[in-house]
């Protein structure tokens, strides 16, 4: 089968980590899985209680893990393009110089030069990404759209600045080595594009949006579905956690508890049509492999 490519995101401090730790072990028992952590805090190997990091590492058998180092992942794409760019200094020639790490958006280009990556292998039935808090999130998503926009505006400098927009396909994580000209590596680019998006909007791709019944998480949830409609990605379901469970002999529980489930009737009504997962509040962390299974077992009851 096609690779499947599940996110797991919401607002930060919702558990989106343990969810994806818990849909990765789950899944690794009947399937190959690779689980990302995109998000700058990373806490995978806090999570499991391995020491994971920013290599590919195994932590089970069908189980693999990293945790993307955005100063890594910076680093090893300056040195790529760099080698690729020994006329870099034809740019200063347009004036004021020309600081490749400093350019606007080249760290956002790295990350997504990384993630594409992940996003081209089919080694992996699964590849999971534990993200960062919704707003970054969106943001890599969106990433195709904004680089289709960004070559369009090459295009046009490459109409008063012969020959610069030739060196395009050294400068972004689209280009290929080879081909007959600025025209091919234009064409190239648009291509490897046209097919990230094309994977974002197929249904290999599964968005799940993490919240925990209060209001803010809620309303940044609703504003998160939107995000991805208008991008064309599949939302697939909406994940309740941390739900207090029925305590009568604790008034407090009690009373958070009524609170906690006049919001689930409010979120089964403002994401009609959703599949609406729910997990209770651990009294323990959830830490470890023991823990990431009970987690599992009330977000995949048989």
């Amino acid at each position: 089968m096609k690779t499947r490519f599940l996110f797991f995101s919401g607002k930060g401090g919702v558990g989106k980590t343990s969810v994806s730790c818990a849909t990765a072990l789950h899944l690794s028992k009947k399937a190959k899985v690779l689980l990302i952590s995109t998000d700058p805090a990373h806490s995978l190997s806090d999570c499991f209680g391995v020491k994971i990091g920013g290599r590919m590492k195994g932590i089970r058998k069908n189980l693999f893990a990293v945790e993307i180092d955005p100063a890594m992942a910076m680093e090893e794409y300056m040195e790529k393009m760099v080698s690729k760019m020994p006329n870099h200094k034809l740019l200063e020639q347009i004036g004021g110089g020309f600081d490749m790490a400093s350019a606007p958006g080249i760290d956002e280009i790295a990350a997504f030069d990384k993630f594409l990556q992940f996003m081209e292998s089919d080694e992996y039935d699964y590849v999971i990404f534990d993200t960062a808090p919704t707003g970054h999130t969106l943001r890599l998503l969106s990433f195709p759209d904004v680089l289709e926009s960004y070559i369009g505006k090459l295009i046009m400098l490459r109409m008063r600045f012969a020959g610069i927009a030739g060196m395009i396909k050294k400068f972004l994580p689209f280009g290929e080595e080879g081909g007959e000209g600025t025209g091919d590596a234009i064409e190239e680019m648009k291509k490897r594009i046209e097919k990230a998006k094309k994977i974002m909007a197929s249904r290999q791709v599964e968005y799940n949006i993490v919240l925990i019944p209060e209001e803010m998480s809620i309303a940044e949830s609703e504003r998160a579905l939107e995000a991805v409609k208008r991008h064309n990605i599949r939302a697939c379901s909406i994940i309740i956690n941390n739900i207090i469970p029925e305590n009568t002999q604790c008034k407090f529980c009690s009373a958070k508890r009524k609170q906690q489930q006049e919001r689930i009737r409010e979120i089964k009504k403002r994401f009609r049509g959703m599949r609406i997962t729910q997990a209770r509040l651990f009294k323990e962390e959830i830490r470890g492999f023991g823990m990431l299974e009970r987690l599992a077992s009330e977000l995949y009851k048989p």
